[in-house]
């Protein structure tokens, strides 16, 4: 019962760590990183689907992104998608490849994406307060069930205190990662 309590409050963190390892990903530095594109979607015969899947990305120069479509009817809908987005990149069509430049990020753009990077941070440490908040929870339930004593109920309570403290730390190590990448020039 409680290493059950433990192993699902460990796998739900490690999900909030995946989830803020992905948004970060999203957020671009001055360089070019084919996920950058990863959450543009292209209407392809009438539904929505991922660029990854009716396109090959890859980098052309640490600036540079070359969008190579599989159809060659594809090329208007992935550059008017990759335009719309929310990346503010104004790619460029050269017969079958588009190609997608990164422009140079200015200090101020920096400074935002940092805040950006921190509220996200934010937001995964209290999700994984939130996990330690129903782990315990469970663990009181149980105790008042009388399915556990109360040193077995405390000592886990401990141990997903450990848990809790191992994943706020990781969150710090990949914002203090993600905020250096940002600020190199």
């Amino acid at each position: 019962m409680i290493d059950d309590i433990q192993k699902r409050t460990a796998e739900r963190m490690g999900k909030s760590i995946e989830a803020l390892r992905h948004e970060l990903a999203k957020i671009r530095t001055g360089r070019a990183h084919p996920s950058l594109l990863d959450h543009i979607t292209v209407s392809y015969y009438g539904n929505d689907v991922p660029l990854s899947q009716t396109a090959n990305i890859t980098v052309e120069d640490s600036r540079t992104l070359a969008v190579s479509p599989w159809e060659r009817n594809m090329v208007q809908a992935i550059e008017k998608a990759i335009m719309t987005s929310d990346l503010g990149l104004n790619p460029s069509t050269a017969g079958t490849v588009i190609r997608v430049p990164m422009p140079a990020l200015t200090e101020e753009r920096r400074r935002d994406l940092t805040k950006v990077v921190r509220h996200e941070g934010e937001n995964t440490r209290v999700a994984i307060r939130n996990i330690r908040r129903d782990a315990n929870t469970e663990l009181k339930n149980a105790l008042k069930d009388k399915l556990v004593s109360e040193d077995a109920e405390r000592r886990s309570q401990e141990q997903i205190q450990k848990l809790t403290d191992q994943f706020v730390k990781e969150v710090d190590v990949l914002l203090e990662e993600k905020e250096k990448d940002l600020m190199a020039i």
